[in-house]
């Protein structure tokens, strides 16, 4: 079982953008973050997702079940919905990265629970 929690941060809305990655597998941390670039905060809250579920292959194998979590509402509701009006072709490359592995269950969470991901995006704003 696999644990990914992903969050972007953006400075101005558009402005620079970053990616936060925190990864639990087998009792062990992988904290990643990326730069994205500039970007308003809802596509980056799409990238940092992007960007994680392009990376995990590094890091698991594709019959993993991965345990999802984002404090992203649009994020989350249009992944489960396989739909986002001004966000399709990302939704539709996640989901073809998700196809990747056996099981991916997502979920929203309140942004207090997400700090670790958030923090590493943070970090990718000052790198």
């Amino acid at each position: 079982m696999i644990k990914l929690y992903t969050d972007a941060a953006t400075k101005g809305n558009p402005g620079p953008s970053g990616a936060g990655i925190l990864l639990i597998k087998d009792g062990q941390q992988i904290q990643l973050k990326h730069y994205l670039g500039v970007m308003d905060n809802h596509t980056a809250e799409f990238a940092a997702v992007k960007y994680a579920f392009t990376i995990l292959n590094n890091y698991v194998t594709a019959n993993e079940t991965i345990f999802f979590f984002t404090d992203s509402k649009i994020v989350d509701q249009s992944l489960q919905a396989n739909y986002a009006k001004h966000h399709q072709t990302i939704v539709t490359e996640i989901n073809n990265l998700q196809d990747q592995y056996g099981l991916v269950i997502s979920q929203w969470l309140p942004e207090k629970a997400n700090l670790g991901a958030h923090n590493l995006a943070l970090q990718a704003l000052h790198n």
